[in-house]
């Protein structure tokens, strides 16, 4: 084969007739190419840097040349002709001596930032430039593309103007319900959100398998006719604490079946520490951050709980919250610190109170009049850095604590009315904004979203979601989107096509699916395994084909005749019927006769009977007297007859 590839014997190929055909085929040595190309590239990326290196000397000549001059000056004055030069006298000297000198070796990568080998500072091979840029040795250490610069440029942009952050570019809206949507939970990726509301129901709705029509795929009732408080997932995502306005709260697993319930307490006890459970109704939960079986939850019974998901029979420690004279306060509403060390409570005497975790009895950190009294404290929230806690109370505030100084707050915000007792409040993921809802009354404009600053709490930015009360609001981490639940049933999703990512971008891109024609014909198929074989339906091994085979029969697929209007026709019977009962009961309202008079309905025939008589009057023709009917009689005018005798009407 070799030989007829490359030299074929010249007497064949002149017998043959292919002797033009005898040259030598043509070999490529790759290795000698890719040799080739890499010193061209080493070529060209030398250039560039001494090219670059000589613009730096430049610039740093001018820069130290006036230092240079000042300290060399001061040198030889105070040490004489004889002082040895310092460091950086040395490195201009060094400048000045050599200007156009290059560097080079190991040191002229790592000071550089060069962009590339395939840049070049000849206009002549600004073509090769595009053919080849990418061939060529390892990009240097200090190497930036454009592009970094670019994005560096953004990001500190960015910093400067965090309303930059906020990804309030786009949004889309689920439909919950036509009532409040009182609770909100995301699963920690991202991927599924729930909704909870006055309405009793919690849906589920999957951004991966939704679709541009914004269904959800799941809808059920966890707490019968008990509106839903909260909402949330585990910190593995894997189950849901549900806490709705009875005494027991439920966890549920991420398809929504019932996982456990807690257990109701005794409410002939009084004291709340030897019951089991919660006596009233709950008002807030939520889950341990690190521990995943562990949920806390707070009741108008004056108790905030810990629980176990394993044990639904008792909780597994009490906490009693206090006001000033010792008496008994309902919290409104309970969270974990981010370390899951502390507990914090915020009661209806306007009190914020924390506990440390393993101690139930006295509180660790206290602040008597942190809200006005009687009012609901709607929501805690603890900062990603864990130093600092938000509080959103019911006597339209929004203040900041730092717990290790929990006299007065950090800083404060007022006029942010607040018709719920849930309404929330959030911080972004990067800890410098804060975010809480505004409700307002019907017809009394629209609710917004309001970001302040975490550090100075002035008002950075603004969103009127709708008009109606901005009930809960949450921020995801990971997807950098903003739900916000509303007081008319939606739930709004805000996000950033660039900053965001996964969630409502997944679902906005896909199209609605189109109803096949088809799956309007379902018939139901009957199982019936002990029948006998003749009477047994073939098992069907395709919907689809069933539907369409379904679609062919013209039995199956033909459309109902609609009801008879009138007379029967085609055979099939009037509405009226065609019996003689039927015929008369519907003859019967068409009788208009008047029989208030018998003696005028009987003379009405006399006159037709007399000249053609067929039934009775033949047969007494003979013997029949002559009828005499009496004549009728004026009425007698009255008016001359006396008193008593005259007709009483």
């Amino acid at each position: 084969d070799a030989e007829m590839l490359g030299t074929p014997d010249p007497e064949l190929a002149a017998t043959m007739g292919f002797s033009g055909f005898g040259k030598k085929a043509r070999t490529f040595d790759l290795e000698a190419m890719f040799e080739q190309t890499r010193r061209t590239a080493v070529e060209r990326s030398r250039k560039v840097l001494e090219a670059r290196e000589r613009e730096k000397e430049d610039q740093t000549e001018k820069e130290f040349r006036i230092p240079c001059s000042d300290s060399s000056a001061s040198a030889s004055s105070a040490r004489g002709a004889g002082s040895t030069l310092t460091e950086r006298e040395a490195v201009c000297s060094e400048s000045e001596d050599n200007p156009n000198e290059a560097l080079s070796g190991p040191s002229v990568q790592s000071r550089s930032s060069a962009k590339g080998p395939a840049e070049d500072t000849d206009d002549d091979d600004d073509d090769d430039d595009d053919e080849e840029e990418f061939i060529g040795p390892p990009l240097p250490p200090g190497f930036k593309d454009s592009d970094d610069d670019n994005d560096n440029d953004d990001t500190e942009e960015e910093d400067n103007n965090p309303v930059k952050k906020i990804p309030d570019s786009h949004e889309i809206t689920l439909q919950h319900g036509t009532k409040t949507v009182s609770a909100l939970g995301l699963d920690p990726s991202g991927a599924r959100l729930i909704t909870g509301g006055y309405d009793y129901d919690v849906k589920f709705w999957d951004f991966a398998g939704m679709d541009a029509s914004l269904q959800a795929f799941r809808s059920l009732q966890p707490c019968e006719c008990h509106q839903i408080k909260s909402l949330q997932y585990s910190s593995t995502g894997d189950v849901i604490l549900v806490v709705s306005g009875n005494s027991q709260a439920k966890v549920l697993d991420r398809d929504g079946f019932p996982v456990m319930e807690c257990i109701k307490g005794d409410q002939y006890i009084v004291d709340m520490t030897n019951t089991k459970g919660h006596t009233a109704m709950l008002n807030s939960g939520c889950w341990h951050p690190k521990i995943k079986e562990e949920f806390l939850t707070c009741s108008n019974d004056g108790t905030v709980r810990i629980w176990d998901v394993n044990n639904e029979k008792k909780h597994k420690s009490v906490f009693k919250p206090r006001s000033v004279q010792g008496k008994r306060v309902i919290p409104t509403t309970c969270t974990y610190s981010r370390d899951g060390k502390l507990i914090a409570a915020g009661c209806q005497d306007g009190s914020i109170q924390i506990w440390d975790r393993n101690m139930s009895v006295h509180t660790k950190f206290h602040c008597r009049q942190a809200h006005a009294s009687g009012t609901d404290t709607s929501c805690l929230t603890f900062s990603y850095d864990g130093t600092v806690l938000a509080s959103r109370g019911g006597d339209d505030t929004l203040k900041i604590w730092d717990i290790r100084q929990f006299k007065k707050p950090l800083n404060s915000a007022d006029g942010l009315p607040s018709f719920f007792p849930m309404t929330d409040c959030c911080f972004s993921p990067d800890d410098k904004i804060l975010v809480t809802g505004t409700s307002v009354k019907k017809g009394g404009g629209s609710g917004k979203l309001i970001f302040f600053y975490r550090d100075t709490f002035q008002k950075l930015y603004e969103i009127e979601v709708t008009d109606a009360s901005v009930v809960r609001c949450l921020w995801h981490p990971k997807l950098n989107q903003i739900m916000v639940g509303t007081g008319n049933g939606l739930a709004k999703v805000y996000y950033d096509p660039v900053k965001s990512q996964r969630g409502a971008k997944l679902c906005v891109v896909k199209t609605k699916r189109k109803e096949r024609q088809a799956e309007t014909l379902t018939q139901d198929y009957i199982i019936t395994p002990h029948a006998l074989p003749m009477f047994r339906e073939p098992r069907q091994r395709s919907t689809r084909k069933q539907l369409e085979k379904d679609r062919l029969d013209p039995m199956k697929s033909h459309k109902p005749e609609p009801p008879v209007a009138g007379a029967g026709r085609g055979g099939r019977v009037g509405t009226h019927g065609v019996t003689l009962s039927s015929y008369i009961v519907k003859n019967i309202a068409l009788d208009k006769t008047d029989d208030s008079n018998p003696r005028e309905a009987i003379l009405r025939h006399a006159k037709e009977a007399e000249e053609n008589p067929y039934w009775v009057a033949p047969a007494y023709a003979k013997t029949q007297p002559k009828t005499v009917f009496a004549e009728v009689e004026p009425e007698d005018d009255e008016t001359d007859k006396p008193e008593w005798k005259k007709r009483k009407i």
